[in-house]
């Protein structure tokens, strides 16, 4: 379980069929191999440690499913450990589990030096997504600002900017996207009601 706070900004150094290593400072200081990692938003498992990298197996699930086959080596990565029981929750509950992949429709430049990004999000998942509601972009908590009929807009303040990959997206990117746990869960919960 994560929170959606992103600790540090990791760099691909090498990126195959199935393997992906990073390089990173914070996160490898206490995750021994086996230890869960939010990259991207994606929880990987760590399966090698060599200096200050960690490689990670990727299965063709992840692959299918999120936006790493994506990237290229030295591309920067969002990293987070998973959240202790003695943490704060300064995001929300993130399980790392990639609901779908979106695309950045739109940047633009806001006051102060923050910027308002629009995400075209796949239809089946807009169901769960609200307005002033909680939802991960690439491992990043954010919160919904507008909804519209198959897009967010996500309002980014300049400290989310400088600390994440955020900084750098462009029309066309993609981006990986789970929403809400507790919305999917509301949702089932209901079925089993007839609702």
């Amino acid at each position: 379980m994560f929170t959606g706070i992103i600790e540090e900004r990791g760099e691909v150094r090498q990126i195959s069929s199935h393997r992906l290593v990073i390089a990173a400072h914070t996160v490898t200081v206490d995750s021994p191999i086996g230890a869960s990692i939010s990259v991207n938003g994606c929880c990987l498992t760590v399966v090698e440690i060599a200096g200050d990298t960690l490689a990670f197996d990727l299965s063709e699930e992840t692959l299918v499913r999120t936006s790493l086959q994506r990237l290229r080596q030295g591309a920067p990565v969002n990293l987070e450990r998973p959240v202790t029981l003695a943490a704060r929750l300064g995001g929300h509950l993130v399980q790392g589990h990639v609901d779908g992949v979106g695309t950045i429709a739109a940047v633009e430049p806001a006051a102060e030096g923050g910027a308002d990004i629009t995400i075209d999000v796949p239809m089946d998942l807009m169901r769960y997504v609200v307005e002033k509601g909680s939802i991960t972009i690439d491992g990043i908590s954010l919160t919904v600002a507008g909804v519209e009929a198959s897009a967010i807009t996500i309002a980014l303040i300049p400290h989310t900017l400088a600390v994440t990959t955020l900084a750098a997206a462009a029309v066309g990117d993609p981006v990986n996207i789970e929403v809400d746990v507790i919305a999917k869960y509301v949702e089932r919960l209901m079925e089993g009601q007839g609702a």
